[in-house]
C-alpha cells in the first residue's frame, strides 16, 4: 500500500501544469509582429508535430516532492519554454482567410467576430477562394436542407485542397458555428473533411486551432459556455447592406421547443452587458451607420444582470397568456430598458431587432416601439402553427387564441406596425384539420414577410427522443406549398394597401435586377424598387441631388406584389419626418379571403 501510494504521490498533476487547451498567455516571445521566414516557419512546424505526436513527458505529472529541487526549474521550463505552441505558430502571418456564412442573422454576425479575432493575430481577409490559405464555413443546423448544403460545399472544397495538397501554402478548411457542434465526429473522424472544427462559444481559440492545423493534425473545440458572449470582442462589419449592421446582445436559448435544437447547438442564454452593446453602437453611429439590427436567438428575453441598478428580485413581465417551461427569472436590466437606450444613442439610427420569442412582448415593449421613432414599426412574431394542439406538442407556450389576441393588442398599440412570421408544415402528429387551421391564421393575421418551411427532425432535440415524425415527407410538401400560396395571397392584399402612400425608404444599393434603379427597405421592412434619378434635397426645394447608399428618401409607392413594393422617389428626407407620414396601412377595411 505505501508503494502504491508513493506511486499516486508521484503521478499528481502539478500546479503549474496548464492543460493543453487552454494554453493562451505568450511570456516568451520575440518574434511577435515579425515576419517569420518559410524556413524558419517549416523548422518550427516540425518541431510542433513532434512534440504534438509525442504528448506530454513523465516529468509534465510529477508533482514537486520534498528535497527534489530541480523539480522547480523543470516546471518553470514546462510552464513558459516548453509550451506546445510558441506565439508567432499562433500568428496569422498574413496568411489569407476566407468565409462563407450560411444561416441566420447570427451567423452573420459570428462571421464578423471571428474576423475581428483572426485580424489581431495577422490574418488577412480575402473575398476570393483560389487566393485563400484558410476556408471557414460558418454554419447553420436548423434544418436537413442547411446542413447537406454545407456536405455538398465541403466536398467541393476538399476537390480543390487536394489539388493545393503539395503547393507551399496549402489549403486549411474549417468549420464554425452549429454544424461544428452538432456533427464533430461525423466532420472528424468518418468524412475528414475539415481541419478546424470551432463551436459558436469557441472562436476565442481560431488562431491556436488554426495553428494545430498548420501542424498537420486536426483540431476541434466545441465547447458550450454559459458566460461567453464576446462582449470584449468589437466586431470587424463587413454588412451586405451597406450602411447597415448586427449587433448581437445575447446568446442561446432556454425555451427548449421539441423542434429546436439552437438549445443543443448555441447553450443556455447569456446577455452582453449592455454597457458593451450601446458602446458598439456608438461606434457604428460614428461611422455614420443608419440602421443596427439587434440580435439573439431569443433576443426579447434580453436580461442583463451585470448592473447592479438592476438586481432586484423583480420577475420577467411575459405577454399576457403567455409562459415558459422554466421558472420565472429575477432581477435584471430587461430588453425594454435596453431597447431605450439603444434607440437614444443617434435618434437619426433606425433600431430593429431579431429573432423574438411571442411571449417577451409585455406591454412596456410595445408602447416604446410606438412612441419612439427610429424604432421601426416591424416585429417578427413567430407563430409556427395555427393549431393549439400542434403549439402544446412544440411546447411553445401559448395556444392559437392567445397569439391572437398578442396580435391585437401589437396592433392597437402600434400603428400600421407590420407584421413577419415563422411556419412550421407536417410537425410531428399535424393532422389535416390543424393544417387548415394554419392556413386560417395565416389569412386572419395577415404578415407582410413569411418564412415557412417542412418540418425536419434533429437529434438532440425533445421531438427526437420523444415524439414520432409521422407526416410523410410528400405530405409535408403538399401542405408547405399550400401554406406558401395562402402566405403569398395574403401578403400581396396587405402589401397593396400600400399603394399610394409615401413611404420612408432607407437605400441599400442597386436593384439586383438592373443598375438603373436602387432599392432599400421601408420601415417596416419592405423592399423598395424604384428608378435611380437626382431627387430633391428638400419637399419645396428645387435643387436635386443624387441618391446614395444609406441616404433616406420619400418614395410614392405606385405597385405591389407579395415580396416588394415598386415606387418613384420624391426627395431625400430626415428620418425624423417620418412621424408626418401617412400611416402604412389599416387592416379594417381590407376585405378578407375566406
Amino acid at each position: 500500500m505505501k508503494q502504491i501510494r508513493n506511486l499516486t504521490q508521484l503521478f499528481s498533476s502539478p500546479k503549474c501544469w496548464t492543460p493543453f487547451r487552454c494554453l493562451q498567455v505568450r511570456l516568451f516571445c520575440n518574434s511577435t509582429g515579425s515576419v517569420v521566414s518559410a524556413r524558419e516557419k517549416r523548422g518550427r512546424s516540425d518541431h510542433f508535430k513532434t512534440r504534438i505526436t509525442s504528448g506530454p513527458g513523465f516529468h509534465d505529472f510529477i508533482r514537486e516532492l520534498p528535497g527534489h529541487e530541480t523539480t522547480s526549474t523543470l516546471y518553470k521550463e514546462v510552464e513558459y519554454q516548453h509550451e506546445y505552441l510558441s506565439a508567432d505558430l499562433e500568428l496569422g502571418n498574413a496568411r489569407k482567410v476566407y468565409f462563407e456564412t450560411y444561416g441566420c442573422q447570427m451567423n452573420v454576425n459570428d462571421t464578423d467576430i471571428a474576423w475581428s479575432i483572426l485580424q489581431r493575430s495577422g490574418y488577412q481577409r480575402t473575398g476570393h477562394l483560389r487566393e485563400a490559405d484558410v476556408v471557414l464555413l460558418v454554419t447553420c443546423s436548423i434544418r436537413e436542407k442547411a446542413e447537406q448544403t454545407i456536405w455538398n460545399r465541403l466536398q467541393e472544397l476538399t476537390a480543390m485542397k487536394n489539388k493545393r495538397r503539395r503547393s507551399p501554402t496549402p489549403m486549411k478548411i474549417g468549420i464554425l458555428g452549429c454544424m461544428a457542434e452538432r456533427l464533430k465526429k461525423e466532420l472528424l473522424e468518418r468524412e475528414k473533411l475539415v481541419d478546424v472544427l470551432a463551436g459558436p462559444d469557441a472562436y476565442r481559440d481560431l488562431p491556436r486551432l488554426l495553428a494545430v492545423a498548420e501542424g498537420g493534425q486536426q483540431a476541434s473545440n466545441v465547447l458550450l459556455s454559459l458566460e461567453e458572449t464576446y462582449a470584449d470582442i468589437m466586431p470587424v462589419h463587413h454588412s451586405p447592406r451597406g450602411r447597415s449592421a448586427f449587433v448581437s446582445i445575447m446568446r442561446g436559448c432556454d425555451n427548449m421547443c421539441t423542434y429546436c435544437i439552437v438549445p443543443f447547438t448555441r447553450g443556455r442564454e447569456r446577455s452582453r452587458p449592455a454597457s458593451s452593446i450601446l458602446e458598439e453602437v456608438r461606434i457604428l453611429s460614428d461611422q455614420a451607420l443608419k440602421e443596427v439590427t439587434l440580435l439573439g436567438q431569443n433576443v426579447n428575453s434580453y436580461r442583463d444582470t451585470s448592473d447592479e441598478t438592476f438586481c432586484g428580485a423583480i420577475p420577467t413581465r411575459l405577454s399576457r397568456g403567455f409562459k415558459t417551461v422554466y421558472r420565472p427569472k429575477l432581477g435584471g436590466m430587461r430588453f425594454s430598458e435596453l431597447l431605450d437606450r439603444v434607440s437614444q444613442v443617434d435618434p437619426d439610427m433606425r433600431i430593429r431587432f431579431t429573432s423574438p420569442h411571442p411571449k417577451d412582448f409585455p406591454d412596456e415593449v410595445l408602447h416604446l416601439i410606438a412612441e419612439r421613432e427610429n424604432i421601426c414599426k416591424q416585429i417578427h412574431l413567430p407563430a409556427q402553427s395555427g393549431s393549439s394542439q400542434v403549439l402544446k406538442a412544440m411546447r411553445r407556450g401559448y395556444t392559437r387564441e392567445t397569439y391572437l389576441e398578442l396580435v391585437q393588442n401589437i396592433r392597437n398599440v402600434i400603428q400600421g406596425v407590420s407584421l413577419s412570421s415563422d411556419f412550421i408544415s407536417g410537425f410531428c402528429g399535424e393532422t389535416e384539420d390543424d393544417h387548415r387551421q394554419t392556413l386560417s391564421l395565416i389569412r386572419e393575421v395577415g404578415y407582410n414577410i413569411g418564412f415557412l418551411f417542412a418540418y425536419s427532425m434533429r437529434k438532440k432535440t425533445h421531438a427526437f427522443h420523444n415524439l414520432q415524425d409521422d407526416v410523410p415527407v410528400d405530405v409535408k410538401q403538399r401542405r408547405l406549398a399550400e401554406c406558401i400560396a395562402v402566405f403569398r395571397r395574403e401578403a400581396a392584399r396587405v402589401n397593396a394597401a400600400l399603394v399610394g402612400s409615401t413611404q420612408l425608404v432607407m437605400v441599400e444599393g442597386e436593384s439586383k435586377r438592373s443598375a438603373k434603379e436602387l432599392c432599400g427597405r421601408t420601415d417596416g421592412n419592405m423592399k423598395v424598387i424604384f428608378p435611380r434619378e437626382d431627387v430633391a434635397v428638400h419637399p419645396a426645394d428645387s435643387k436635386a441631388a443624387a441618391i446614395n447608399v444609406g441616404d433616406y428618401v420619400l418614395v410614392k409607392i405606385t405597385s405591389a406584389s407579395s415580396q416588394s413594393l415598386r415606387g418613384q422617389a420624391l426627395c431625400h428626407r430626415h428620418p425624423l419626418i417620418q412621424s408626418a407620414l401617412p400611416s402604412s396601412h389599416s387592416y379594417e377595411h381590407l376585405p378578407r379571403h375566406p
